[in-house]
């Protein structure tokens, strides 16, 4: 049985992982003018998941509340892969709040590297849609601000 659990929790490490890449290549195709609203997104679904009973099953129907492993990354996924970015930045933030919980609290150092490449994303996400940060404090000492 501990054979079966082990391959049953590796298989789900593996998916994550996937899932992952696809989803930071969402991010990062997504337009510009989006990031501020996935963070916001991302913030929002991160409460909600955290207000539920079963915060890693976020996204999954209650019915199937008693399965292994929730549907909300694999529902996030899809969504994230849409042509319209307000249903790919949605599925976004649905796939981090979801793996997010997830991964958590668990023991396995698989996971663990999972959950701290999901908080690396979040961060990516802020720093996406801070505004232009540049020091303007040195900017009139560059020739072309003399002319």
């Amino acid at each position: 049985m501990r054979l079966v659990t082990h391959l049953i929790a590796v298989n789900r490490e593996l998916r994550l992982r996937r899932q992952l890449a696809d989803i930071e290549r969402v991010v990062l195709a997504l337009p510009v003018r989006t990031h501020a609203d996935l963070q916001q997104l991302v913030r929002r679904e991160m409460e909600q998941a955290a207000a539920c009973d079963f915060p890693h099953l976020y996204g999954t129907p209650p019915e199937e509340r008693y399965s292994t492993y929730g549907h909300g990354p694999d529902l996030g996924l899809g969504k994230a892969r849409s042509d319209n970015p307000l249903i790919a930045t949605r599925g976004v933030a649905l796939w981090i709040a979801a793996v997010y919980h997830e991964t958590l609290d668990s023991r396995r150092p698989g996971m663990e590297e999972l959950h701290r490449q999901v908080l690396r994303l979040m961060r990516q996400i802020k720093e996406l849609s801070l505004p232009d940060r540049r020091d303007y404090g040195t900017e009139w000492m560059e020739p072309s601000a003399l002319a």
